[in-house]
């Protein structure tokens, strides 16, 4: 049962989700407080992983949540929800696509789609912000903020865009070198 709630709930996400993989953070953080198979925290760390790892975010994520649900086969069946509602409706399109290409509703919903898209991605970001750099349920004002993860941003910060050596660094340098800090540091 777990396997068909957890491929309903992806298939709904790969649905829902327009904008690409950070678009669907939101529909996870709703999904944790729904179900309890993960918390905030591990919401997180399935981002670093999936953004540090190759292949489209989403489906990362999906794959991640799924074995952290239910293992090998809750990964699976993850993937495949999340893939399946993409498949369907390119299936769709393209049996119509050359009827309807230049119908000036249909190229108003795709400009209309976009600032959705863009507020999904926006509050994913805010998310991720509150999570990594503050501490929401601190007793008192100073412990509000993770001093160390605010001055690991602002170095990294200052690496990619005002120290000429490290401005045109593969990202993937960086991503190394905040793994290493967090295993050192935190």
């Amino acid at each position: 049962m777990t396997l068909l709630r957890l491929w309903w709930e992806f298939f709904k996400i790969g649905l829902f989700s327009v904008g690409g993989g950070m678009a669907t953070l939101p529909f996870l953080y709703e999904m944790s407080d729904r179900t309890g198979w993960f918390t905030y925290n591990q919401i997180a760390d399935m981002l670093a992983v999936s953004e540090s790892t190759p292949g489209p975010i989403g489906i990362n994520m999906a794959t991640y949540t799924g074995f952290t649900t239910a293992g090998f086969w809750g990964s699976l069946v993850a993937t495949l929800g999340i893939i399946t509602p993409g498949i369907i409706i390119v299936l769709l399109i393209v049996a119509v696509l050359d009827r309807f290409r230049k119908n000036k509703y249909v190229e108003a919903a795709f400009y209309g789609l976009r600032p959705a898209s863009t507020g999904l991605i926006a509050a994913a970001g805010v998310l991720v912000v509150e999570i990594a750099l503050l501490n929401t349920e601190a007793a008192s004002f100073p412990e509000i903020f993770n001093i160390k993860a605010i001055a690991l941003a602002a170095v990294l910060l200052v690496l990619t865009r005002w120290v000429k050596p490290t401005k045109k660094l593969h990202p993937i340098v960086f991503i190394a070198f905040s793994a290493v800090a967090g295993v050192l540091i935190f």
